[in-house]
């Protein structure tokens, strides 16, 4: 299995200032941002899309789900063990999963099992942490994991 997770893209800074920070919308940057991902998830072809109950991550794979019809399916950002095991436990080739700076990296360091990566910085919208995973006969191992930029 193919983990493709992702912080959302930029959040909308008026949404914060105007008294909506809980839950922003994209700014024009992230909606260009989500528009791009959407083009950069093409090659991975996702079979299951995950977000978290947020404007701005449903927001940022919404143009890749539309494209393909797919639904997408929440998630507690809260519970990143529960969200690790529904993606190794569903029938799945790729999973996406969208989330958040501190919960994006935290993710991606639970599927591997240790803690390589740190929280993302305020202002860092564009990694993509992606985990394949092999299991042999119950046994689950980490087959390779990177990051790169988009």
């Amino acid at each position: 299995i193919t983990i493709i997770m992702m912080r959302h893209a930029e959040k909308d800074k008026q949404d914060e200032e105007f008294g909506n920070s809980v839950d922003p919308r994209l700014s024009e940057a992230g909606k260009a941002r989500a528009q791009k991902l959407s083009e950069v998830l093409t090659k991975y072809k996702p079979d299951a899309i995950y977000s978290s109950k947020f404007n701005r991550t449903l927001s940022t794979v919404a143009p890749y789900a539309r494209g393909k019809r797919m639904q997408v399916q929440f998630y507690d950002h809260r519970k990143l063990k529960e969200i690790a095991q529904a993606v190794q436990a569903g029938d799945f080739q790729t999973v996406v999963v969208a989330g958040h700076n501190s919960t994006t990296p935290a993710l991606a360091n639970l599927l591997i099992g240790q803690e390589k990566y740190k929280a993302l910085g305020e202002n860092e919208y564009d990694k993509i942490f992606i985990v394949r995973i092999k299991n042999n006969k119950g046994k689950t191992s980490v087959f390779t994991e990177e990051m790169i930029t988009y």
